[in-house]
């Protein structure tokens, strides 16, 4: 039997692909012909082609650019919101100073001297000394030894016992080995004021007197200003007098700012011999 052989056919040859090829051939014939012969008849053509795809480009390069745009935005909001949060707590300290300021410029008014040095507290205990403030003036802005320190309400609280250029410390009346001279009661009868800490003060008085809980205690000052109240008294039935315990009508250690004034009181000799002292 005679054995029949099929000739394998070129693809590119095939009537299909030939077909396909002289089409396309024609076609890049016929556009070279136009181009050459009419140019701005290919142009108009073409030209819609060309503004679509730089639509295409266009819009595609917005859409990669917003995501930059986005990152940006984002960390310049968050820029924003941490300045806004910065300005919010500075308004709160500038609306406490500014509430303070009238505080004590009030107090210092009814009292005849609107002169002063206003101070804010840096540091209280544990922070700095016992019985100790530190504040953020000195010498620098005419902060002197000696001078007198008043928290709200006019109420004298202790004494600038050192100064340096832009600090000063406070030793409260209630230091311990602190000594203040100052009057009880209502007739204002003298007595010696101890410091024994942490607020509290304590002196001795004749059982005579007729002091008794409750009665204010004066500090020195300009004329004579409530330093303290008479919480609690020892009284000994052989003893001839009475010990006075003594509590700051202040809360000294939540004050924020104190007012500094030289009220023309002696207080530098009555400071504690031991801890923070003027040369």
């Amino acid at each position: 039997m005679k054995k029949t052989f099929l000739v394998k056919r070129n693809a590119l040859l095939s009537s299909t692909g030939f077909s396909w090829g002289t089409i396309a051939l024609a076609g890049a014939v016929v556009a070279l012909f136009l181009r050459l012969v009419t140019p701005n008849f290919f142009w108009s053509v073409v030209t819609p082609v060309f503004r679509i795809a730089d639509t295409l480009s266009a819009q595609s390069h917005a859409l990669l650019s917003s995501f930059g745009d986005t990152a940006a935005l984002a960390l310049k909001n968050e820029t924003l919101i941490n300045e806004n949060a910065a300005l919010i707590n500075e308004n709160r300290a500038l609306l406490q100073k500014a509430t303070s300021v009238a505080t004590l410029s009030s107090s210092a008014k009814e009292h005849g001297s609107a002169s002063g040095i206003l101070a804010g507290v840096v540091a209280r205990p544990p922070v700095s000394s016992y019985d100790t403030f530190i504040l953020a003036e000195g010498t620098n802005t005419g902060v002197a030894l000696g001078m007198e320190a008043f928290g709200p309400g006019g109420v004298p609280i202790g004494v600038i016992s050192s100064v340096l250029d832009d600090f000063s410390y406070i030793t409260l009346f209630s230091a311990p080995g602190m000594v203040t001279h100052g009057w009880v009661g209502s007739s204002h009868i003298p007595l010696t004021i101890e410091g024994s800490g942490a607020g509290a003060m304590n002196a001795s008085l004749s059982r005579s007197a007729d002091i008794v809980v409750g009665d204010i205690v004066f500090g020195p000052g300009p004329g004579a200003l409530a330093i303290g109240r008479i919480i609690r008294i020892d009284s000994d039935p052989l003893a001839p007098g009475v010990t006075l315990h003594i509590m700051s009508t202040l809360n000294l250690f939540s004050i924020t700012w104190v007012l500094l004034r030289d009220t023309g009181a002696t207080l530098l000799n009555e400071l504690p011999k031991t801890g923070l002292n003027a040369p």
